[in-house]
C-alpha cells in the first residue's frame, strides 16, 4: 500500500482520478434479499459520486459484469476514463483493479484514511440515511 501525504481534492482536474470505496460501516440488512455493502465510485477533484453498487456480503467483492457497469456509469459523466484509481488497502479490489488495468487506468492502493477528506461526507449521509446496518 503506498503511503504518501494525506490527498486533497484541490490536487485533481476533474476526471483525472477516481476514489472507489464502501459507502457503509456495517452490512445493510433486507429482509427479501440479506445484507448487502455498497460501493462508490467518486470523481476526486469534485467528491461527486458517479456510480454505486450493492454487493451481497457474502460475495467477497463484485462480479466482472458488475464492475463494467459501476465502471461504465462513471465513464458516462465526463465521457473518458480517469488516469488513476484510488482504492482503500482493506477493499477487496482484485477484480476492480483488473478491469481498470483493462480500461488503461492505474489503480493506486492507499490507506482508507488518506481519502477520509474526500470520502466522509458522503459515508456520513449514507450513515444517517440508512443507519448502522439497519433494515430498509
Amino acid at each position: 500500500m503506498e503511503r504518501c501525504a494525506v490527498l486533497h481534492p484541490n490536487q485533481f482536474q476533474v476526471n483525472e482520478a477516481w476514489i472507489a470505496f464502501k459507502l457503509n460501516d456495517e452490512p445493510i440488512h433486507t429482509e427479501q434479499d440479506g445484507d448487502f455493502d455498497f460501493i462508490a465510485l467518486m470523481d476526486a477533484a469534485s467528491c461527486f459520486i458517479l456510480s454505486s453498487a450493492s454487493i451481497p456480503v457474502t460475495m467477497a467483492e463484485p462480479s466482472r459484469i458488475e464492475l463494467k457497469r459501476l465502471l461504465k456509469q462513471g465513464q458516462a459523466h465526463k465521457k473518458q476514463w480517469p488516469r488513476t484509481l484510488f482504492i482503500p488497502g482493506d477493499l477487496p479490489a482484485q477484480n476492480l483493479s483488473a478491469e481498470a488495468g483493462r480500461l488503461g487506468i492505474t489503480v493506486v492502493r492507499v490507506a482508507e484514511d488518506q481519502l477520509m477528506l474526500f470520502i466522509s461526507e458522503a459515508k456520513k449521509g449514507f450513515r444517517e440515511r440508512f443507519g448502522r446496518g439497519g433494515t430498509q
